[in-house]
């Protein structure tokens, strides 16, 4: 494989300071307090890399993975075979002792599609975030963690992002090479899970400032047999900490394309002393 590098020209939404903190809602979108500025970048197709990304490194990395689950909207097949499925690839790939689900399994659609904001949090997040911040994660790695009497000397949060639609993909995700990424660009927001109307719950976030130093990527072409895995948190300071992404309509792909379907799924991981 060459080492040529091929890149693509996507519109990603990316925020700007605002008088109050900013929050967006799962669903109800109308209530989002957002200064979201579209800004065209280059995106780097990462296929033709002969050195492939890492999760310390860059922050992420794709990998093989075939799943047994026959209907990816069925949630009791999902808790029942992908949960599992996902743990076992996250411990394979991270090398940690331990690996927990947090939270089910997230179902999107493109915009083309009719099913794109029909169900609980089914939109492209069309802004570039990060699922959460340093002061938040500690909740959710405080109810995963087990309770094995040992001390966990790291804990890292990660997001597993798989298609399940035939490539190529209308709307891809850009992911941003975390050795790129400058602490004073992250904004602090509020994602508010809200259904029927109701706040179930909230979550602090980071939203990104845009930086021409920012390298972005993608993978052309996914398909269900793969999976690209991304950091979202990382205690230890000598690695990759968080990568900002986003969903782009990608330009290469024809107006006929079916539009995208994904899930995504998050696990915690630990390593004891």
């Amino acid at each position: 494989m060459s080492d040529s590098i091929h890149r693509v020209t996507g519109t990603l939404g990316f925020s700007e300071p605002m008088d109050v903190r900013p929050q967006y809602h799962a669903n109800d979108i109308a209530r989002d307090v957002l200064n979201v500025v579209p800004r065209a970048v280059p995106i780097e197709d990462l296929r033709l890399r002969a050195t492939a990304p890492s999760l310390d490194s860059e922050g992420f990395r794709i990998v093989g993975h075939v799943s047994r689950v026959g209907d990816f909207r069925n949630r009791e097949e999902i808790e029942r075979v992908h949960h599992a499925e996902i743990r076992e690839l996250l411990s394979e790939v991270t090398g940690a002792d331990h690996v927990a689900i947090a939270g089910a399994g997230i179902l999107r659609f493109g915009e083309r599609s009719p099913d794109s904001g029909a169900h609980d949090n089914s939109r492209p997040a069309r802004f570039v975030h990060v699922d959460v911040s340093d002061g938040s994660v500690g909740k959710m790695y405080a109810r995963t963690q087990p309770d094995n009497g040992r001390r966990a000397r790291r804990a890292a949060l990660y997001n597993v992002w798989r298609v399940l639609t035939p490539p190529p993909q209308d709307v891809a995700l850009a992911v941003c090479d975390a050795r790129s990424l400058c602490e004073e660009d992250l904004i602090l927001a509020d994602a508010i899970f809200d259904r029927d109307g109701a706040v179930v719950f909230t979550l602090e976030s980071w939203l990104l400032r845009h930086n021409p130093n920012q390298r972005w990527a993608h993978y052309s072409n996914m398909h269900s047999g793969e999976a690209l895995v991304f950091k979202t948190h990382d205690t230890d300071p000598d690695v990759a900490h968080c990568v900002p992404h986003g969903a782009f309509d990608n330009a290469e792909c024809p107006v006929d394309a079916t539009p995208r379907v994904s899930i995504e799924m998050r696990g915690c991981a630990f390593w004891f002393e």
